[in-house]
């Protein structure tokens, strides 16, 4: 243990936790369990933090928090009602606000949902930060599709039941996006949200303000592979046919610990619905 080395990395990580709002002894214990010798971590935080006015002033450089859709989890149920249909609570994170649902969707709901989608797929693109238009990346290897919002009626089927189930309005969604990964295919880790400071980010941010949580369902289960990866928080959520996860962020910045991709495809392919949430009307 005395050899190791209190790493620019490190003490990024522990800034980073500090803006997420994580205590000094929640890091401490977390840097413990992660095989650190006490010294070493106690050194890096006083180092990273640098005491009770640098928490403070690093607090400041944050952009303030806003509403985000969230679940009714008071009284720790096993399950919630969603519009039409109980949903099974899987897994919750707090810290951030991650949620696995189960069954969200039929197995004939998915099915209905891939077979209207799939006339349609192409290319999957991504926004481009500079102009606020879209454009096919390399770090997202699979086809996808839109529809509108409410555009088919298994869309404002799940359109509702996500709604009820995260206490936000059906108007503050974007259309469901319809992602198909052949086996290869993955997408990167990134966030949802978008990136104030670019300058095509404006004409994007007028449609209904910021995103502010995503919930992908998926509509099969692959053979191996495809999981929704959190580099962040050391989790991988395995895609299973009519489940769905959902997290939430308060800000646009990396604090908010939803850094997240698609794990690539081993065996078989992937199907998944994304809804992004908006603070707004989404128009």
């Amino acid at each position: 243990m005395s050899t190791q080395a209190v790493t620019a990395e490190l003490q990024r990580w522990i800034v980073e936790q500090a803006q997420a709002g994580c205590r000094p002894e929640d890091v401490l214990q977390s840097m413990r369990a992660s095989g650190w010798a006490e010294q070493v971590a106690v050194q890096a935080l006083e180092q990273a933090l640098g005491g009770l006015q640098a928490q403070q002033a690093l607090a400041r450089q944050l952009p303030p928090p806003v509403p985000v859709p969230e679940p009714d989890l008071a009284g720790a149920p096993s399950a919630l009602w969603a519009h039409d249909r109980e949903v099974k609570l899987l897994v919750t994170l707090r810290n951030p606000r991650v949620v696995v649902f189960g069954g969200l969707l039929s197995d004939a709901e998915c099915d209905a949902l891939v077979a209207a989608a799939t006339p349609r797929m192409t290319r999957s693109e991504t926004v481009v930060n500079a102009t606020g238009g879209n454009e096919v990346n390399a770090s997202r290897t699979s086809e996808g599709m839109f529809f509108g919002r409410g555009e088919l009626p298994i869309c404002s089927t799940l359109e509702a039941r996500i709604a009820a189930l995260l206490n936000w309005p059906v108007q503050n969604g974007e259309g469901l996006q319809i992602l198909h990964y052949r086996a290869g295919a993955e997408y990167k880790p990134h966030h949802d949200y978008f990136d104030p400071a670019q300058p095509g980010m404006a004409s994007v941010l007028q449609r209904g303000g910021q995103r502010v949580g995503t919930l992908v369902v998926y509509l099969n289960t692959p053979t191996r592979g495809g999981a929704t990866t959190f580099p962040d928080l050391a989790l991988e959520v395995a895609p299973i046919k009519g489940n769905a996860v959902f997290f939430s962020y308060d800000r646009p910045h990396a604090s908010t610990r939803t850094l997240h991709g698609g794990a690539p495809v081993l065996a078989g392919d992937k199907w998944v619905a994304t809804k992004w949430l908006r603070e707004a009307e989404f128009i």
